[in-house]
C-alpha cells in the first residue's frame, strides 16, 4: 500500500522536532536559514508533497474544482476543458472531470459525488435530459460556488458564460437562404436546453427576415443531442418523407453535425445533390469531409477560461458576491463548400 512521506518522517531522519520541520516547510521567520535549507533540501531530495487532505482540513479548501460536461470526446467540450485547465492549473487548482453522457440521473450522481468530495466549486454544462435542477439549487443555496457554461439554467443566480447562439444560428441560416435554399429544416437537441432555445430563435429570425414561412414539421428534436443514432435517423427520415422535403438543414449541435452526415450517408442521401447542411461544430473533422459543411464555430477554449476565472473569483472572494453576469462570446461562421 502506498504510504506518502510525512513531516514526522522528515523530522525523524533529520533529528528535528515535527514543529521545527513544519515551520521550515512553511518558510516562517522563527527558523534559522541553515535549518530551513537543511529541511527544504531533504524534502526536495525525497520528493516530499504536502498531504492535500491535511491541507484542505486546515485551510478549508481542497484546491480542486469539479467540471461536469456531457461528453469529453465532444470537440466543443474538449476545447472548453483545455481552457478550464489552462487557468485552473496556473492558479494551483486541480480539475476533476465528470461526464453525464446526456443523462439526468448521471448528472445528479456526479454532482453529489463531487460535492461530497468537498471540491471548492463546480463548472457545469447541463445534460440534455436535465429539466429539474433542484439537485443544483440545493447545493447553491448551501453556498457551494458554481458557474455554468454553454448549457445554462435561468433559475440559479450565478455567473454564466455562453456563446452568442442566437446570432450564430441566424448567420448560418441566412447563409443558406442567400445561397438560394428556401426549405431549410432545423435539427436540434433537447428542447430543455438553453442552447436549443437560443439557436431556434436565431433560425426563426433568419426565416422571418427573408419572409420564409415553414411548417413546424421542419423542426426536429433529438432529445439526447445526437448520442443515440436512432433518434437522428428517425428525425432525418421524417424530414425526407415530407411532401415538400427540405433542400437544406441547419443543424444546431456539434455531435449532431457530424452524426447527421453519417446518417445521411447511411440513408444514401447525397450532399450537396440531395440536401445541403450547415451546422454548429468546433470539430476539425469537418475539413476532412468531402463535400465539407459550413459551420458555426464557438470560442470554446475562451469560454472555458472565462468560466474558470469567474468560478475562482467566487471561491476566493473574501465577501459574498452579490452581482453576477452572463458573458456572451461571439461565434464565427466558417464557410466551406456550398
Amino acid at each position: 500500500m502506498f504510504e506518502p512521506v510525512t513531516i514526522k518522517d522528515i523530522a525523524k531522519a533529520l533529528g528535528l522536532s515535527t514543529s521545527t520541520v513544519s515551520r521550515a516547510l512553511r518558510d516562517t521567520h522563527e527558523i534559522s536559514a541553515a535549518t530551513k535549507k537543511l529541511v527544504l533540501d531533504y524534502a526536495k531530495e525525497i520528493n516530499y508533497q504536502p498531504n492535500p487532505i491535511a491541507l484542505s482540513l486546515k485551510e478549508r479548501r481542497t484546491k480542486a474544482i469539479g467540471v461536469i460536461v456531457s461528453e469529453v470526446a465532444n470537440s466543443y467540450f474538449s476545447q472548453a476543458i483545455n481552457g478550464i485547465e489552462s487557468i485552473a492549473y496556473d492558479r494551483g487548482y486541480h480539475v476533476i472531470l465528470s461526464q453525464t453522457h446526456e443523462s439526468y440521473d448521471t448528472e445528479v450522481a456526479n454532482v453529489q459525488h463531487l460535492a461530497s468530495r468537498s471540491v471548492d466549486g463546480l463548472l457545469i454544462s447541463l445534460s440534455a435530459e436535465t429539466s429539474d435542477i433542484s439537485h443544483l439549487t440545493a447545493l447553491h443555496e448551501r453556498g457551494l460556488p458554481m458557474v455554468f457554461f454553454d448549457r445554462v439554467p435561468e433559475e440559479i443566480e450565478t455567473h454564466k458564460v455562453i456563446a452568442n447562439n442566437e446570432k450564430g444560428a441566424f448567420e448560418a441560416t441566412e447563409y443558406l437562404i442567400q445561397k438560394g435554399f428556401k426549405r431549410i429544416a432545423h435539427l436540434t437537441s433537447s428542447s430543455y436546453l438553453s442552447i436549443s432555445k437560443e439557436r431556434l430563435i436565431g433560425y426563426r429570425s433568419a426565416l422571418a427576415k427573408h419572409q420564409i414561412q415553414l411548417p413546424e414539421e421542419y423542426i426536429k428534436y433529438c432529445p439526447h443531442g445526437g448520442k443515440i443514432p436512432e433518434e437522428m435517423e428517425t428525425a432525418i427520415s421524417e424530414l425526407m418523407a415530407l411532401p415538400e422535403k427540405p433542400d437544406a438543414i441547419f443543424v444546431a449541435g456539434d455531435r449532431l453535425s457530424t452524426g447527421c452526415l453519417s446518417v445521411l450517408k447511411k440513408l444514401k442521401i447525397k450532399i450537396p445533390e440531395d440536401i445541403v447542411i450547415a451546422g454548429f461544430s468546433n470539430s476539425d473533422v469537418l475539413d476532412l469531409f468531402n463535400p465539407s459543411i459550413t459551420s458555426v464555430r464557438q470560442p470554446a477554449f475562451e469560454i472555458g477560461q472565462l468560466a474558470t476565472e469567474k468560478l475562482l473569483q467566487i471561491i476566493e472572494a473574501k465577501y459574498p458576491i452579490e452581482e453576477f453576469e452572463k458573458k456572451v462570446l461571439e461565434t464565427d461562421l466558417f464557410v466551406r463548400g456550398i
